[in-house]
């Protein structure tokens, strides 16, 4: 026994793969540390972008992070925390600047949201959902992975897809022990959270209230342009063919790699009929959760169409922690559910905001933009939109969408002045590549929330994300060459 017990140690001892990934991250980090001064970035017009030591150094934490990330070395939270005592162990930047981005306002955001899943879980409110749901549409299991993702991507035409995700999960939980009795990962459990998450990130590029990063990128594009404007509705008139087709083309990929185990759960409508008759009446906690989502949906459809500046100056978090403090207050939520909260998930987007500020705040994001966009400037115009694009798609999937676009926007039309491209066509490129990360836990808190079924690992889903991106990349070059032109939109200028 005690024989086992030694060898059952040393083997845990011996974790070669673990070991190998982490000496590959400090590898990476310590060769850009010691590494010497790089060249310049230079753009079209001869400005020259240096890259800092810190910014040197940050792009060494950025591919540490990455691997580690990408192998789970270690808890993914764990990864974030070590994002900032690096960066303040290794002078990139100070303690302040590091450590307090764990607390930005978007991280409030994603905590109010997890906040909201959690009460529409408590109350019931999930599962009743859960029950209409399967009962509308069957027992075919790759029909309720369609409902799902319909569902999802309707839900994100009116509210942030970060909201959307944190509310689904536990419907799709209740869902999953109905197919599975064990909370073992499954071939329908890795495409139903996995799609879930993807679908969220196709369905917010549609409407300016599925995420920030429209709003955002909007207001940046009137600057950069001299006024001109991406109304509402003719973001939603350009956008809505492609995010809805990545959505069908979402559950192909998935009913396809995913293949369900079963091609149907038997008996389902009468379990789920017996299981809603069960729950009764809606009880006031439900009444009391809906209230509050009608709430927040009010307040941020103030904030993006009243022309009253107390509503439009709101910030988007404070508008998600009205939800929180409500359900407390209400009493929806008691200070015991505060345990339920996956603060893995709240350390791992506090990570992903630091090494996103640290990028951006050391010239290393600016400096790779630079750098990339600088090759394509003498390529054809088609191949030039696409590049931008795919950078944005590789650069969101590691720090924040809106952070993205901002460094990349200004850049990118700046040279499509020279090659005679329009700026509309890079503006809707770029948010639709900003939208849809599909490879990285980061790169949306959807595909963080996603992760917490316990469904699928980080390699799974980096490995798996492959697929829609290629056919992302593929479907926004039709549509910037055939279909984004005939429906209007100028591509190149006259």
């Amino acid at each position: 026994m005690a024989e086992q017990v030694i060898a059952a140690s040393g083997k845990a001892a011996l974790d070669w793969k673990r070991t190998a990934f982490i000496v590959l991250g400090l590898a990476l980090f310590f060769l850009f540390y010691f590494m010497n001064e790089l060249p310049d970035a230079v753009d079209p017009a001869g400005k020259h972008f240096p890259l800092p030591s810190q910014g040197r150094m940050a792009l060494g934490l950025f591919l540490m992070a990455a691997v580690w990330w990408i192998f789970e070395v270690m808890p993914i939270g764990a990864t974030a925390i070590a994002i900032g005592l690096f960066q303040v162990i290794f002078h990139i930047r100070t303690s302040d600047q590091a450590l307090k981005d764990f607390f930005d306002p978007s991280v409030w955001f994603i905590f109010g949201s997890v906040v909201m899943g959690l009460a529409f879980s408590h109350s019931g409110l999930t599962r009743r959902m859960a029950y209409k749901m399967l009962g509308v549409v069957g027992e075919n299991t790759s029909f309720i992975l369609l409902g799902t993702f319909i569902i999802v991507t309707g839900m994100t035409l009116l509210m942030a897809h970060t909201a959307v995700a944190a509310a689904l999960f536990p419907l799709l939980m209740a869902i999953h022990s109905l197919y599975s009795d064990t909370d073992e990962p499954s071939r329908f459990g890795k495409g139903l959270f996995i799609g879930m998450a993807w679908t969220a990130g196709a369905g917010s590029i549609i409407t300016y209230l599925g995420a920030a990063r429209g709003v955002a990128a909007a207001g940046m594009f009137k600057k950069f342009t001299g006024g001109t404007e991406i109304g509402f509705f003719e973001l939603s008139y350009y956008m809505a063919p492609l995010g809805l087709i990545m959505v069908l083309a979402i559950w192909l990929v998935v009913i396809v790699f995913f293949k369900p185990e079963k091609a149907r759960i038997e008996g389902l409508r009468e379990r789920v009929h017996v299981l809603s008759q069960q729950l009764g009446p809606m009880n006031k906690s439900e009444k009391l959760v809906l209230v509050m989502v009608a709430v927040v949906l009010g307040l941020f459809m103030m904030k993006s169409f009243s022309p009253i500046p107390f509503f439009k100056d709101m910030d988007r978090a404070a508008i998600m922690m009205v939800s929180t403090l409500g359900f407390f207050l209400l009493r929806v939520l008691r200070v015991e559910e505060m345990e339920g909260i996956p603060w893995n998930i709240i350390l791992l987007f506090g990570g992903a905001m630091s090494i996103g500020y640290c990028l951006y705040d050391t010239k290393a994001a600016e400096w790779m933009a630079v750098s990339w966009v600088s090759w394509f400037q003498h390529a054809p115009w088609l191949l030039f939109v696409v590049a931008i694009a795919f950078f944005v798609l590789c650069l969101t999937n590691f720090i924040m969408n809106v952070a993205a676009i901002a460094i990349t926007l200004p850049i990118s039309l700046v040279i499509a002045g020279y090659l005679g491209v329009a700026p509309h066509v890079i503006f809707f490129a770029s948010l639709a590549t900003a939208g849809m990360p599909f490879n990285l836990l980061i790169g949306a808190a959807p595909n963080a929330i996603a992760y917490e079924s316990r469904q699928f690992t980080a390699g799974e889903f980096f490995i798996a994300g492959w697929v829609p991106s290629i056919i992302l990349m593929a479907l926004l070059s039709v549509f910037c060459y055939f279909i984004w032109p005939f429906m209007g939109m100028p591509v190149l200028l006259k």
